[in-house]
């Protein structure tokens, strides 16, 4: 028994393996060939159809969506003073916040113009506005000087007043 036992381990040990190393180079060679000549298609705001204007089942022009513009300038930029009671002069590096006091601006919505110190009658134009149509989009427009706090009461007074498509202005004019 010890003589084939013998046996079969000289023939498991007398295979010859086969060298992978070769193919594996190979394989990693034809993968980098692949990935370097791989065109890459920009299909962002292109559509690979280019379809009749004049046709389909809609073929009126669409009305014009009429927007409302809300235009916020600063008149009078006040002075930066501590949240402290009673307030002091703001000083940077000693006070972490400040608050403006004096403040105003004006916020023109079409042709009629609003101050800041009378919100009230702004927050009364704008629910009228609204109430015609809800859908009408709004642009609030805030000009140099504007703070974010300015912006918030007006977007505040414009979404109280129901309006469903709000947007801001991009435009940063001098």
């Amino acid at each position: 028994m010890s003589k084939r036992k013998d046996r079969m381990e000289q023939a498991t040990k007398s295979k010859d393996q086969m060298d992978l190393t070769s193919m594996i180079d190979v394989t990693f060679l034809l993968l980098i060939f692949f990935i370097c000549t791989l065109k890459y298609k920009r299909l962002e705001g292109k559509l690979t159809a280019y379809l009749p204007k004049d046709m389909g089942v809609n073929t009126d022009p669409s009305p014009p969506i009429e927007k409302l513009d809300i235009r916020i300038d600063v008149t009078n930029e006040g002075t930066k003073v501590s949240p402290l009671d009673p307030p002091v002069p703001f000083q940077p590096g000693v006070h972490q916040r400040f608050r403006y006091q004096g403040r105003t601006f004006s916020i023109q919505v079409g042709i009629q113009k609003f101050n800041s110190d009378n919100m009230e009658a702004l927050a009364a134009r704008l629910r009228d506005l609204a109430s015609v149509d809800k859908e009408r989009p709004v642009t609030i427009d805030p000009r140099r000087g504007v703070v974010t706090e300015d912006v918030v009461k007006v977007l505040d007074l414009v979404l109280d007043a129901k309006f469903e498509k709000v947007s801001f202005a991009g435009s940063y004019e001098k």
